[in-house]
């Protein structure tokens, strides 16, 4: 009977031991950026780490989405500009949009939701949003506007809307990129037009429940909530201000104007807000960093620095684009608009040191950090993979594997812009060509 019993431990703990987490959303399961499984490789096995499936799939930008053993991802097939182009003739890209369903092991094609679609927006790869997947249901965000409820398991369209219709407006400059936020049985997004650059829709029925803010552009920054000065804050940060909103109403508790000049235009903000204890970290490539700190004792948010430059060309602290900063005991590290990885004191916006991604100095350069225990894994746009250490003396890299190749040509360069998921010890990302999954779990 002892030794049945230690079996059964045994066999529990063992079971334990092999659960994994899921990447259900925009930064996982948080919504933070950091990975949090355990059993994960200290160092790439000899020839890199293996590839466990591959599939084929149409261009974008939308990250994948893993959750309940399946894998959800963007794409766009139809019309193609040349290599190097931009933006789209007057006529656009004759387009259909894609809800792509695999699953997690194996990858095999599970269902596929289509649309027909026309682009007229700068870089027309595809779709920029990250699926999210909550109860049940996929919530699809397309580059043009199409807000997608469908059902996980079968692919079925249980409700649509176009958020440029409910703003009476044309979407952005580089097309609706703001990751949807599902929280409790609401979802929000950033819309824009009169009154509408934040919408609270009704999850099950996509039925408006509120809208407010008037901006020019309502920029690409994911909506957050966080719990700040005993209330539950949704944080919008869009081209002109930050601001700090009651998630049932709607109705602002507090909003400082970012930059205090006029923006640049086209504006851009891009990076996902941060918070640590009572901080709240923005960061654009155009106006530098901005870093406020929430009051104790109600919902509202004060100015504790600012960067000093408006150039884009002059950065002064750390001017983010695309790779959102991390900001973790008491310091920022992120990449800064020319490729150098900076680490800033928190408390200050002192910057401590930095360390080059690129070899050549160039606009734009991206690299996503995910911290995962004592290391960060780095997704660079290069399709390279890299552990590294980092702290507030400086980077130390562990190791380095090329896993997928950059097919986005810009500015002289070609590129991969994808966030990558973690989950189930594995690594899924993809390109404009092909979705994969690679192991990272130790050796037994």
């Amino acid at each position: 009977m002892i030794r049945l019993c230690q079996a059964l431990v045994a066999l529990c703990l063992s079971a334990t031991a092999v659960v994994a987490d899921d990447w259900p959303q925009w930064q996982g399961p948080k919504r933070d950026g950091v990975w949090r499984e355990t059993d994960i490789l200290e160092k790439f096995p000899k020839g890199g780490p293996k590839m466990l499936w591959k599939q084929p799939i149409g261009g974008g930008f939308s990250g994948p989405a893993v959750a309940d053993g399946r894998v959800y991802v963007m794409d766009r097939v139809g019309d193609k500009l040349g290599k190097g182009k931009e933006v789209p003739g007057k006529d656009g890209l004759v387009s259909k949009e894609r809800v792509l369903c695999f699953a997690a092991d194996g990858g095999k094609l599970l269902w596929k939701h289509e649309y027909d679609c026309t682009y007229r927006i700068y870089y027309p790869s595809g779709p920029r949003a990250t699926c999210t997947v909550a109860g049940g249901k996929v919530y699809a965000l397309g580059a043009i506007g199409d807000l997608h409820c469908l059902d996980s398991q079968k692919g079925d369209v249980l409700w649509r809307m176009n958020l440029a219709e409910v703003g009476k407006t044309k979407p952005p400059v580089w097309g609706y990129a703001a990751h949807p936020l599902v929280d409790g049985d609401t979802v929000y997004c950033l819309a824009g037009g009169e009154n509408s650059a934040v919408v609270a829709l009704d999850k099950d029925t996509g039925k408006v429940r509120w809208q407010n803010l008037t901006v020019k552009e309502i920029g690409y920054a994911p909506p957050m909530i966080f719990e700040a000065g005993g209330k539950r804050q949704l944080i919008a940060w869009h081209t002109e201000a930050i601001a700090g909103l009651d998630p049932a109403s709607g109705n602002v508790y507090w909003s400082h104007k970012f930059p205090e000049v006029e923006p640049e235009r086209p504006g851009i903000s891009v990076s996902t807000p941060r918070k640590e204890g009572d901080l709240l970290f923005v960061s654009s490539p155009h106006h530098g960093s901005l870093m406020l700190k929430f009051a104790k004792d109600k919902p509202d948010a004060a100015i504790l620095w600012k960067g000093k430059s408006n150039q884009l060309a002059r950065p002064d602290g750390l001017h983010s684009l695309m790779g959102s900063p991390v900001l973790q005991d008491g310091h920022v590290y992120g990449i800064c608009v020319f490729g150098e990885l900076r680490c800033l004191k928190a408390d200050i916006g002192a910057r401590l040191w930095e360390h080059p991604t690129q070899e050549r100095k160039s606009l734009g350069p991206t690299t996503f950090l995910i911290p995962n225990g004592d290391r960060y894994f780095l997704f660079d746009d290069q399709g390279d993979l890299i552990i590294a250490r980092l702290t507030s003396k400086g980077y130390e890299e562990v190791d380095r594997a090329h896993i997928i190749e950059p097919t986005l040509h810009s500015r002289g360069r070609d590129v991969v812009w994808c966030h990558p998921a973690f989950a189930q010890r594995c690594l899924f990302v993809r390109n404009d060509e092909q979705l994969i999954c690679i192991t990272l779990a130790k050796e037994p």
